[in-house]
């Protein structure tokens, strides 16, 4: 609401300056300058005078409002991704959510009917794989939901955090190395960078069984940077974007592929890695 109000105070103030500006020189001839300077020089010397005003102060004023456009621009997206994943949280809480916790009831019934045998083997099994994949839910849930603050210097914090979480989970030890600057990045990057690291993280824990595993974040100098998660696990069997009932990397590619930036998964070398590139505007070029 206070930048609607300056926005606003900018625009009356490049709609004013010329005409105060040629209203102050007419009164300023005619009252002082009139035996001095003709009238043919001074009607010649005008639109002179309001082109130097526009290029001083005008032009300043244009730059201001472009800034706080800007400005508004990026929290206008800050506050529609923030949104987009707070509905996200309800659909998965109202929907998966609830009908895993249906299908979990169901399966504690079907065990009551065969305590022993086959049956109760096979929905004992079937019940684990729904709480695991409850919690996962709960996870996701919770991670949506987790307030974001990307305007702060320290968003990269809650990233070293995820890697510590996933090395205590999976006994790896893990390095963290992030260069990119914190001003190089807009607020919506921010998100979809943590929310790909997050991904990507995930999946390291449920299938890598790696004892090494680094975050590497580093600028290229044009206003790009590189983005990886890496491992010394298991890594894929085929194209890890086909497997069925995994969905992580296909999240993070979509992501990526939203933003603009390029995805690859692939193996290097004893190393798994996933990466993001946004690419720099020299490089375009």
């Amino acid at each position: 609401m206070e930048n609607q109000r300056k926005d606003r105070r900018i625009k009356w103030l490049i709609l004013l300056i010329p005409t105060l500006t040629i209203g102050l020189w007419e009164y300023v001839r005619h009252a002082f300058l009139l035996p001095y300077i003709s009238m043919d020089l001074g009607n010649l010397l005008a639109p002179f005078i309001v082109l130097a005003v526009t290029l001083t102060l005008v032009r300043g004023l244009f730059a201001r409002l472009e800034q706080s456009q800007r400005a508004l621009q990026a929290e206008k997206e800050v506050k529609a991704s923030l949104e987009e994943r707070e509905s996200l949280a309800r659909e998965l809480h109202d929907g998966i959510s609830q009908s895993m916790f249906l299908l979990a009831v169901k399966l504690d019934q079907l065990e009551e009917l065969d305590k022993e045998g086959p049956v109760w083997e096979l929905a004992n099994g079937l019940r684990e794989t729904v709480r695991v994949m409850h919690e996962d839910v709960r996870q996701a849930i919770a991670n949506l939901r987790e307030p974001a603050s990307p305007a702060k210097a320290a968003w990269v914090v809650p990233l070293r955090g995820l890697l510590g979480e996933t090395a205590e989970l999976t006994g790896a030890r893990a390095e963290f190395v992030w260069t990119i600057p914190d001003d190089s990045l807009t607020d919506k990057e921010k998100i979809e960078l943590h929310a790909c690291v997050r991904e990507a993280l995930m999946n390291v824990r449920k299938h890598a069984n790696a004892s090494r595993v680094y975050v590497v974040g580093a600028c290229d100098g044009q206003g790009g940077f590189r983005c990886s998660v890496e491992d010394d696990g298991v890594g894929f069997e085929g194209n890890p974007l086909q497997v069925q009932g995994r969905f992580g990397l296909r999240m993070v590619r979509d992501r990526a592929k939203a933003m603009g930036w390029s995805f690859l998964a692939e193996r290097r070398g004893s190393r798994t890695v996933v990466e993001l590139v946004k690419a720099g505007k020299k490089a375009n070029v």
